[in-house]
């Protein structure tokens, strides 16, 4: 790869991927000015939304500075498509440029995909669900592991793991990281949450009273707290006869027995074991053998 082609690239993408100074298509030799509209979208781009504002911004000064940082692009059969680079082709078309500086790269859906995470992530372009989407794809459509992926782009496994638990928060939460009503502290208070109408209630108040991080995880903390107490009292505030009923069980069985009632008439009955010794003493007792 040239020198030229080394710095059109853009600092870190030919560092964290070497293997792209040997994919630079014969085709170009180093940079070809394509009509903009020539160039297919990139149907791998993690990146869900643009700021109108900022495109703006960079479309005025590409008006008076020009494109200094040309786009990556890849040949298909139907023309060229577009592999790094959307915010300033969206803006070099905002700019009125019928063209646009590019390099054309080999490139196949995999690598595709690589490059347009970490373009984003380097520029810290995207939001908390579009980075744990990148991730997703990358696992679920290319089977990388988690620690492949933090490999490839440069994050510590913990960071892709926590990136990825985004995506088992229910939709309308998700929406709020999306746009910046929450950020990735007030999801992870959320997550640390297993019951869904807890994670919902509190949810609720950290929008409605815009709550910090740290008030959010101290009631999170408030809320597991409780249910573990309540939790503690169901099992133990229970009627007399039902005290009596587990004490001929635990003596019968020898074993610690619990009676859960769910009505007047049924519940369950809950056999504690601590060996595989023991299971075979307790179902001895009710008379079946294993």
């Amino acid at each position: 790869m040239t020198k030229k082609m080394k710095m059109a690239l853009g600092r870190g993408l030919d560092t964290l991927f070497p293997e792209y100074e040997n994919s630079i298509s014969d085709e170009s030799g180093s940079l070809i000015a394509l009509p903009v509209d020539s160039i297919g979208k990139n149907p791998f781009q993690p990146r869900r939304f643009f700021d109108d504002e900022k495109l703006s911004e960079m479309a005025s000064s590409i008006k008076e500075r020009g494109l200094l940082q040309p786009i990556l692009v890849r040949s298909t059969p139907n023309g060229y498509q577009l592999v790094a680079g959307e915010r300033r082709l969206r803006a070099s078309k905002l700019a009125g440029l019928t063209e646009i500086p590019s390099i054309i790269v080999q490139s196949d859906d995999t690598q595709t995909l690589e490059l347009a995470l970490i373009e984003n992530l380097q520029r810290e372009n995207l939001n908390p669900i579009e980075e744990a989407r990148g991730y997703d794809e990358l696992s679920s459509k290319f089977g990388f592991t988690q620690e492949e992926i933090s490999l490839r782009v440069g994050k510590d496994r913990s960071t892709v793991a926590n990136s990825l638990r985004l995506l088992k928060l229910p939709n309308t939460i998700r929406e709020d990281l999306e746009v910046g009503r929450l950020s990735p502290g007030h999801a992870r208070s959320l997550l640390s949450l297993e019951n869904k109408n807890q994670q919902a209630k509190l949810w609720s108040m950290i929008v409605e009273k815009g709550l910090s991080v740290r008030q959010a995880e101290s009631l999170a903390r408030e809320m597991k707290d409780k249910q573990t107490t309540t939790a503690k009292n169901n099992f133990s505030s229970k009627p007399p006869d039902i005290t009596d009923l587990e004490d001929k069980l635990m003596a019968g069985f020898g074993a610690k027995v619990h009676v859960v009632p769910s009505s007047k008439t049924s519940g369950k009955i809950i056999i504690h074991y601590s060996s595989l010794e023991d299971i075979d003493r307790i179902m001895g007792k009710i008379g079946v053998m294993l």
